[in-house]
């Protein structure tokens, strides 16, 4: 399926909410382009539970800039609304079959809550199921900043795993990842 940027919202963002998304952004000239679509179309076909959608950043500027296409063939991958993965130019078929069986797993946030469910960690799982992240992250952080060891590594895991679930983009991703570095260095 090809996208524009008027129906990019519609045929990526909403949809990725109920399945993985993976968008090819290509344009004609490019010869890479060329030789990494064959692969990914026949890859993606092989996996049913995926979409592709491709968009061509010369006919669809608007799309290509918000996403920050600065290289092509630039391929994202959306889940829950969000860019989960990506990767630039031309990669082998191990490199993107693997890209996309990582789609197929949980995502970040599930296998979050699965981890964080064995550990008996309730107070996180109920925050997190709950839908509240910043206090989730608050406790994370403040474990990170009082705790040593595994447990440290394990909520810095956990943080960077939220981060990847809210977007790397999202407000929550963006101020918390700074307090993590600091904590961390």
């Amino acid at each position: 399926m090809d996208a524009t940027d008027a129906t990019f919202y519609q045929d990526v963002v909403v949809r990725s909410h109920e399945r993985p998304v993976v968008v090819d952004f290509w344009a004609e000239w490019c010869g890479p382009c060329k030789m990494l679509a064959p692969l990914l179309e026949q890859a993606v076909e092989e996996r049913p539970a995926i979409d592709l959608v491709k968009v061509d950043v010369d006919a669809n500027p608007a799309t290509a800039n918000h996403y920050g296409i600065r290289g092509i063939p630039a391929v994202k991958a959306f889940r829950s609304g969000q860019v989960v993965e990506e990767f630039v130019g031309v990669q082998s078929r191990q490199s993107v079959e693997a890209f996309l069986d990582r789609l197929l797993g949980p995502s970040a946030g599930e296998a979050l809550l699965e981890e964080l469910r064995a550990a008996g960690d309730d107070e996180l799982v109920r925050l997190l199921e709950g839908g509240d992240h910043e206090r989730a992250l608050e406790l994370l952080l403040d474990r990170v900043r009082t705790t040593e060891g595994d447990r440290r590594d394990g909520a810095r895991r956990a943080m960077v795993a939220l981060f990847q679930e809210l977007g790397q983009e999202h407000e929550l991703s963006l101020r918390y990842r700074k307090q993590l570095a600091a904590a961390l260095f």
